[in-house]
């Protein structure tokens, strides 16, 4: 009788349904064959009764995983839906719309109460047991609490197996710190009390560091191949080099075809350096007396 197999232990079993137009599984109707192919089975454009579409291949429809185009089921087709799911702690509640490394994000409520976003593959490979609850270390409530020039104002969340916190500092930019670094002390502000310690230390000035230059006057820098700081060769002009850089800018000295020349014109540009240390001095008496 036609729709009626044999099993191989000689039982009768029900043939698939056969798919083709008109053929329908759940709100959905199949419209019309397209070209694509998957794992050799025609894939189907298919209306669904909202007015949306969808494609989907012949065993899918066969197997009815899919009802609608994703109008009345939250989950996508394709993905897993473990809506109600226990893994841990943690209850999926609904998939948040985010995929992470190829997994699908679900919404999971923990039974201290708390929220959580956890990719699929991570709760069902067990990494992922609560919202962060049974953590190691444990979770501290920092929300409100200073650290430096830092404010702790939410959680952001575990990453790298720290706790990270998000603050707001005095200068008014913001960073996500991580729980261990404020606890210590490592961490005192967004990276602004750092800069103006650099700053400081570098002594700058319209752009122009006092200690560098100092630094070049007791020793003169040799960071390129000719052995003499801003003098380099060209191969495509087949020249010598010579530029300087003062208050933010580079300044080309000209192009020589003996490397002494372009030392010469250099050290010739280098009496701005020396006027301006000669300014910077005259001008910040405690600074020091000039280099030795």
């Amino acid at each position: 009788m036609e729709g009626i197999g044999t099993s191989p232990n000689g039982q009768s079993k029900a043939a698939k349904p056969r798919v083709c137009v008109g053929f329908r599984a759940g709100r959905l109707t199949v419209a019309a064959p397209t070209p694509q192919r998957k794992n050799g089975y025609i894939v189907w454009r298919c209306r669904c009764d909202c007015g949306g579409e969808i494609l989907l291949d012949t065993r899918c429809l066969q197997r009815g995983t899919v009802c609608d185009c994703g109008c009345l089921t939250p989950v996508k087709p394709g993905q897993k839906n473990i809506a109600g799911q226990r893994f841990g702690k943690l209850t999926a509640i609904e998939p948040a719309g985010e995929v992470l490394h190829g997994s699908a994000v679900w919404r999971c409520r923990c039974d201290c109460g708390g929220e959580v976003l956890a990719p699929l593959h991570q709760l069902r490979a067990g990494y992922r047991k609560s919202c962060g609850c049974l953590s190691h270390p444990p979770q501290k409530d920092y929300i409100g609490k200073r650290f430096g020039r830092l404010t702790v104002t939410e959680y952001a969340g575990k990453q790298n197996g720290m706790h990270r916190w998000r603050c707001r500092c005095d200068c008014g930019g913001e960073a996500v710190v991580g729980q261990t670094l404020l606890q210590t002390g490592k961490t005192k502000s967004c990276g602004c009390l750092q800069s103006e310690i650099y700053k400081d230390n570098l002594k700058l000035v319209d752009g122009t560091s006092v200690t560098v230059l100092e630094a070049v006057k007791r020793r003169p820098l040799s960071d390129n191949t000719s052995g003499y700081t801003g003098v380099y060769w060209d191969g495509r002009r087949g020249k010598w080099l010579a530029q300087i850089g003062f208050k933010g800018k580079s300044y080309r000295l000209g192009a020589y075809p003996d490397k002494q020349e372009a030392v010469a014109a250099r050290r010739r540009g280098e009496e701005m350096h020396d006027a301006f240390l000669e300014w910077y001095y005259a001008e910040h008496p405690g600074a020091a007396a000039g280099p030795k």
